[in-house]
Formats: structure tokens, C-alpha cells, sequence
């Protein structure tokens, strides 16, 4: 890749231009199929709304929020789910991987695994887990990142295009 991958933390405010490039990456990646909540005519306004409620997790203490960016624009993001219950203090959620498809196969997912790995790790969380796609490319990347399979749920969700799709549950510790 000719272009550097910057991995940043996004505070609150976020601001409008990072908000509708975030919202950009995500209607691509629904656009291209991606299970991530999110049906079919999924729109940059559907988007820029969802981001404005990860916007108030991120000043709330609740989320953190990498992006990934190159030539100055954000192409790629992962969140980071705080918000567990009192018995979980070394937990965290990884939500939300997104790479937009002009940009997979240059290592921005594997540089945003690592980045949120290293953001939990500063925030004691030594345990992480999540869900995807059994076969899909997340969960290749995941696989590759040493992540482990606990188990798959059939039928637990919907592809963009109203198809159903597994989830894999996925875990990885830390330290």
C-alpha cells in the first residue's frame, strides 16, 4: 500500500466530516452484504444517524471509537463496548468491525484488531469477545488475529438482502 494507515481515537464531538465518512464506510459495507445490523436501502442518513448514537457512547464512557484512515480519510472503524455489568470489569465488546471495500487487503482490519487490542489492554480489559459471520472475511481476519471459536448460533441474524446467516461467538484473552 502506497499510503500510510493512521489508527486514531475519535472523541466527542466527533464533527461532521468524520461523522459523514464513518457513515460512508458504513453504508459500503452494507451495501456490499455485511451482516452488521442493517438491511438492504440502508442509506448515508440511516448511517450518519447511527453514528450520532455511537457519538453520545463515546462521550457518555459507554464506547470507543478507532478509525482508520488513509490519505487523511477515514476508510475503516471498530468500536470498543465499555458498558458491561459490575461483574465484568475486565470485559470488553468489539463492535462494528468496518473496512470499506475500496480499501480490504491492505491490512486495515488487522491494524484496527491490533489498535483496539492494545486500546483494551489500556483500559484493563484483557478479555474480549464478539460475533460474526462464520466464513466471512471478519471472521477470517478474526481467525488470523488469534481470536477463538467458542460456537456457532444458526439463524441468528439477517444479511442485507433479507437472507439468513450464523454467528459465530468469538473470544480472545489478552494476557
Amino acid at each position: 500500500m502506497s499510503e500510510e494507515i493512521e489508527i486514531v481515537a475519535l472523541a466527542a464531538p466527533i464533527g461532521a466530516r468524520a461523522l459523514d465518512e464513518l457513515a460512508e464506510v458504513l453504508v459500503d459495507c452494507v451495501a456490499g452484504g455485511a451482516s452488521v445490523n442493517f438491511m438492504a436501502g440502508f442509506s448515508q442518513s440511516d448511517a450518519r444517524k447511527f453514528f450520532d448514537k455511537v457519538e453520545g457512547g463515546i462521550a457518555g464512557g459507554d464506547l470507543v471509537l478507532l478509525a482508520a484512515r488513509v490519505g487523511g480519510k477515514i476508510v475503516g472503524a471498530v468500536q470498543l463496548g465499555l458498558d458491561t455489568p459490575p461483574n465484568q470489569p475486565h470485559r470488553a465488546d468489539v463492535k462494528k468491525m468496518l473496512v470499506h471495500r475500496s480499501v480490504r487487503g491492505r491490512g486495515i482490519g488487522m491494524a484496527l484488531m491490533k489498535a483496539i487490542e492494545d486500546e483494551a489492554l489500556k483500559r484493563g480489559r484483557w478479555l474480549l469477545v464478539l460475533d460474526t459471520v462464520p466464513g466471512e472475511s471478519g471472521h477470517r481476519l478474526y481467525l488470523r488475529a488469534g481470536w477463538q471459536q467458542s460456537g456457532t448460533v444458526p439463524d441468528y441474524a439477517l444479511f442485507p438482502d433479507g437472507r439468513l446467516c450464523a454467528t459465530a461467538i468469538m473470544w480472545k484473552r489478552l494476557r
